[in-house]
């Protein structure tokens, strides 16, 4: 009936979880010999003659529950795991104590503050955004910055809704209930995106302060809009279809009513996000330094973006924005090759998706020398698993789901994405990395985009194995990697299914 859930005491929750870790579970080398080892590859095949479906019974469901509850073990983790989430009561002491914020490698200017994109999916955007205001916070010398993120939300929502119908018009023959048109439908105009849609973006419309156009209410919740949007453009969708198949309707006829359809998106972003301003007409910013000297500068959104390439800002030259490219690890496809997704985007005629799928050792080797140059790094990754956002910890040994459950947990990379277990669902920004003796690299420091309440003041910390196992991209310069590697962007892409997981937008 409460607006929140009431919690257990702190002191009950810790009790518990101390003594679950009293008792000894069964021996490991056991449990590994019970775990059933499945080869990725062999996915396919003859299905094996197998007997008729069964059905469960009751009275062996119950055998099971009274077999269970003999075992005082069990009956003590009963209490501890029904009692709390047991995320809290399973996280691992020692984890806790081991990831700590101490880094031997650390970019000297971070950028501040810590950001929030609150109730929304735009991490993309901040991560983004984040990166891109290092440079300009070194050309204006300030301590605190942000760029507007909301700017970029509006036309990116905008250009998502032309981009939909334009793919709706595109596959107007095809089956309302095929795979491909469902998937179009399923998400006409998400918040999420990847790092070649803000390249789009930047391109076109440039970047604004954000005082100058803050964040609305729906900006920072922006559940009621994409909902309305979704709708709106579903419906239009349908309607699109039938006049290109109607066989009366001309292409000045289906051009017109589209127009119309993306006119009507753009009034209720407008509404609700407020009017941006416009690409090419000047802006006034007025600002402090961090000397306490204000400063006045006239300019467009799109001259404003170009700053990136004066040789006063870290970013050498707006190219080097430009040719920065994603690196993927997808064990599911071949190493060294290039992908792509068919018809993911965001500006119809703009740069396509391209990944260039190497092994987590080329990524991470790229990663330490852009960080050992003072550069900050776009990276995409499936945060929820094996983390804390209260503690800003991510570690595949944080929480031991063996230790309370007496189970093993053993997919690989490549079978998590294969069953759809793990994606891209979030991107966040390296700042630094703790390297051993050997310079091989132990953890990384990361900067969130939930405000400072989460992690330590707004910063996390990501085991090297959990970046092994739950990072799937890193946007790097082309320098930083071998010729080999940048040779690969000039080959044909391997086109994935706008299904597929490497699609998924963070």
């Amino acid at each position: 009936m409460g607006g929140t859930q009431s919690k257990m005491p702190i002191e009950h929750e810790k009790l518990l979880v101390e003594r679950v870790r009293a008792f000894q579970l069964e021996d490991n080398q056991q449990a590994e010999s019970d775990y059933v080892h499945i080869d990725e590859k062999a996915v396919g095949g003859q299905a094996l003659r197998r007997s008729p479906w069964t059905t469960l019974s009751v009275s062996e469901v119950e055998h099971w529950e009274h077999e269970l509850l003999q075992d005082p073990k069990n009956k003590l983790a009963l209490s501890a795991l029904s009692s709390a989430d047991p995320k809290t009561v399973l996280t691992s002491r020692a984890t806790t104590i081991k990831d700590q914020q101490i880094f031997s490698v650390k970019i000297p200017f971070e950028g501040a503050p810590i950001t929030n994109q609150r109730s929304s999916g735009r991490c993309w955007l901040f991560a983004s955004t984040n990166v891109f205001r290092v440079a300009l916070m070194k050309r204006h010398s300030l301590d605190k910055f942000e760029l507007s993120q909301a700017y970029l939300f509006f036309y990116d929502k905008l250009e998502k809704a032309n981009f939909y119908l334009e793919q709706i018009l595109d596959t107007a023959g095809e089956d309302l209930d095929s795979r491909l048109v469902q998937t179009l439908m399923a998400q006409p105009v998400s918040d999420g995106g990847q790092w070649d849609m803000v390249y789009n973006l930047v391109h076109k419309y440039g970047l604004v302060p954000q005082v100058l156009y803050p964040d609305s209410f729906n900006a920072k919740s922006s559940g009621a809009i994409n909902q309305l949007i979704t709708t709106k453009l579903r419906e239009d969708g349908l309607k699109l279809r039938a006049l290109a198949t109607s066989g009366t309707a001309n292409s000045r006829d289906v051009a017109a009513a589209k127009e119309k359809m993306v006119r009507e998106i753009h009034l209720i972003l407008t509404l609700t996000l407020g009017p941006p301003p416009s690409p090419s007409n000047e802006f006034t910013w007025s600002y402090v330094d961090k000397y306490g000297s204000a400063h006045e500068l006239k300019t467009t959104p799109l001259a404003f973006a170009k700053e990136l390439s004066t040789p006063k800002s870290i970013r050498i030259t707006n190219s080097t924005v430009h040719n920065m490219f994603s690196l993927v690890n997808d064990p599911r496809n071949e190493y060294n090759s290039l992908l792509t997704v068919d018809r993911l985007g965001n500006i119809t005629g703009g740069r396509g998706i391209t990944y260039v799928n190497v092994t987590m050792d080329v990524m991470k080797a790229a990663c330490i020398k852009m960080l050992q140059t003072g550069l900050p790094i776009f990276f995409g990754s499936d945060v929820g698993k094996y983390s804390n956002s209260t503690s800003g910890i991510m570690d595949t040994s944080l929480i031991d789901y063996e230790l309370g459950f007496n189970i093993t947990l053993g997919m690989t990379k490549a079978q998590r994405l294969m069953t759809g277990e793990s994606a891209m669902t979030h991107a966040m920004v390296l700042t630094a990395v703790h390297l051993d003796e050997q310079g091989k690299s132990v953890r990384w420091r990361v900067q969130n985009s939930w405000g400072e309440g989460a992690g330590t003041d707004g910063w996390f910390v990501m085991s090297d194995k959990w970046m092994d196992e739950f990072v799937y991209q890193a946007v790097v310069e082309p320098r930083f990697v071998d010729k080999s590697i940048r040779e690969i962007l000039k080959t044909k892409p391997k086109v994935l299914p706008l299904w597929d997981p490497m699609g998924a937008l963070a």
